[in-house]
């Protein structure tokens, strides 16, 4: 997709969408437990139908060659082979069909190995058809790129003072917290969880400020005029 000078694809997918994330559940951000037990087994149509009724990329439609439309109408730019999107959904679902021991898809070995998993066969959906009349109005979301953290960032050593290419720290200029990768080299590595951050840019914006106070005093030294 961001080799692609369009940048966006569409997901298709039906009624039986669900959506994750607590900036989109009510039930996570206000703590209302029974009615966020009762949207994991049951879905989340209200919150479904407020994106359809709200969101101009999503669209709906009651067969594929109707959504087809309905997506090229959002983008304009004639970019969707509607023939193509028709064979994938039911080669999809014709995999669906044959039962598991014939499962070729790698998107329904990824499900059926995390429905392993008690914990996650809650949260994890059956293998379901797209074209599904139990299941309709089709839905189609265009997704577009959208960076929400980094772990990489300015380079700065453990005085969180930023480094020239050549390694070299830049006099009086400081860097701390997520645009550092959390200082220091990057205290998370590769992996970080959720809501560990604040920590990160605590710990590294502690580092700076006593760096900073360290080169202030030692420039208040070297200012002092020498008594003979």
């Amino acid at each position: 997709m961001l080799e692609d000078p369009r940048g966006y694809y569409w997901m298709v997918c039906n009624w039986k969408l669900d959506v994750s994330g607590s900036e989109h559940n009510p039930q996570i951000r206000e703590k209302r437990r029974v009615r966020f037990l009762v949207s994991v087994l049951f879905g989340k149509p209200t919150l479904v139908r407020y994106f359809i009724d709200h969101c101009p990329d999503f669209v709906t439609a009651g067969s594929l060659a109707e959504l087809a439309l309905r997506m090229q109408e959002v983008t304009g730019d004639n970019a969707l082979d509607a023939a193509r999107m028709e064979r994938e959904v039911n080669r999809y679902d014709a995999t669906i069909d044959r039962g598991r021991p014939l499962f070729n898809d790698d998107q329904l070995r990824r499900i059926e190995q995390l429905r392993h998993w008690r914990g996650d066969r809650l949260r994890t959906t059956r293998f379901q058809k797209i074209v599904d009349p139990r299941a309709m109005p089709l839905i189609a979301i265009r997704m577009t790129v959208m960076a929400r953290k980094s772990l990489g960032g300015i380079q700065t050593d453990l005085a969180s003072r930023v480094l020239r290419p050549d390694g070299e720290p830049i006099p009086g200029l400081y860097a701390v917290g997520e645009a550092a990768g959390f200082g220091g080299g990057g205290m998370h590595g590769k992996r970080s969880l959720e809501g560990t951050f604040l920590g990160g840019c605590v710990f590294s914006g502690r580092l700076a400020a006593k760096a900073v106070a360290r080169a202030v005093n030692e420039a208040s030294v070297e200012a002092m005029p020498s008594v003979p």
